[in-house]
């Protein structure tokens, strides 16, 4: 019997170290070749897409040991853009380009990056100074309701409830988060329609979750943006979009601090809320009673393909709270009791987050 385990121990061990064998193998460069050629990665591409295409164009050896890499790397962010590569770089200094954002500056181009979770206001300031303009006559521009129904249109997963007049930017939420490159002397519908097209590209490849859904797709990307600003520290973004759905199936108030602030038109960073903002009953502050199991008017911010991601694809549980640390790790409760414990427990053991 002994001898037995010795031998299927043996097992496990050539095999685990094969497979790790083969693993830095398939994560290795291609050849010697140090020939560059240009390699595209378009807005809103995902990075099993990216992988693919990596593959497609014979620069990693193999795409089950990208797809590992990526998963064990979580906190890579490919950005879109052309960059130059070669056969001799490994998927690490690949990758590592694209996360860098170190794409080809063409003549007569820029390259504009739009961080998420970020609010239009941010983004107006973004797209003011690119374009010469101020912020104000962008966000003009973004709320005329003749070009607003002109890109209703023009995209399909653009309605009527961003017309909504209790909404406070229409196009809040729809402008997907990324690096672009843009052509000097390009306008601001360019920039924003470049942005759209981002949001097409990732809503396009969820199409089946979203006609699935018994949420319209405004729903969906609100609820996305509040697991976006609410969900920004944790590890576990499904979870928390899982508690948001429970607490609206079961007729409770979402809670969300992230929608009062942005009812107050406040940021986080700037100052604790006055007791009236708190309970101020709004088409966005979630804290209201009256705001009972219901969503707010319209999104909060620009959510990421993970928090859309999460809201397609919630984790089910029986969980109505949830506290990350400043870690990031997330505790689910089921009771405000128990919430109010694991958020003196944080405190106490030095693991609370605070905003910076």
């Amino acid at each position: 019997m002994k001898k037995k385990l010795i031998i299927i121990i043996g097992v496990i061990l050539v095999v685990i170290i094969l497979l790790v064998a083969l693993y830095f193998y398939g994560i290795s460069p291609v050849s010697k070749d140090d020939q560059v050629v240009e390699f595209t990665i378009s807005s809103g591409s995902g990075k099993t897409d990216i992988i693919d295409d990596l593959d497609e164009a014979g620069l990693i050896k193999s795409k089950i040991s990208a797809y590992l890499y990526v998963a064990l790397h979580h906190n890579l962010n490919l950005q879109a853009g052309n960059y130059e590569v070669s056969p001799n770089m490994s998927l690490a200094e690949i990758l590592n380009k694209f996360h860098e954002g170190d794409i080809i500056q063409n003549e007569n181009t820029f390259s504009l990056t739009f961080v998420e979770g970020r609010r239009l206001v941010r983004y107006a300031e973004d797209i003011a100074e690119a374009t010469n303009t101020t912020s104000d006559e962008v966000i003009a521009t973004l709320s005329d309701p003749e070009y607003l129904n002109e890109l209703i249109e023009k995209y399909w997963f653009l309605s009527d409830d961003i017309l909504n007049s209790e909404i406070y930017y229409p196009l809040e939420g729809y402008l997907f988060a990324s690096t672009y490159e843009f052509y000097e002397g390009s306008s601001i519908k360019d920039i924003v329609e470049k942005m759209l097209d981002g949001m097409d590209s990732v809503l396009s490849q969820y199409k089946e979750e979203i006609e699935a859904s018994s949420y319209s797709i405004h729903e969906l990307l609100t609820l996305a943006s509040i697991v976006e600003v609410e969900g920004s520290t944790s590890d576990d973004r499904a979870g928390v979009a899982g508690v948001f759905y429970n607490r609206l199936r079961s007729g409770w108030s979402l809670g969300s601090d992230a929608t009062t602030y942005y009812a107050a038109r406040v940021e986080f960073s700037e100052r604790d809320l006055y007791l009236s903002e708190i309970n101020d009953v709004n088409a966005y502050n979630t804290r209201p009673a009256a705001m009972a199991g219901r969503l707010p008017v319209g999104p909060i911010c620009s959510p990421s393909r993970e928090s859309i991601e999460a809201v397609l694809k919630p984790e089910e549980h029986d969980y109505y709270y949830f506290v990350a640390d400043k870690n990031g790790h997330t505790y689910f409760m089921k009771t405000d009791q128990e919430h109010v414990a694991k958020v003196e427990e944080l405190k106490a053991s030095g693991l609370w987050y605070e905003y910076n």
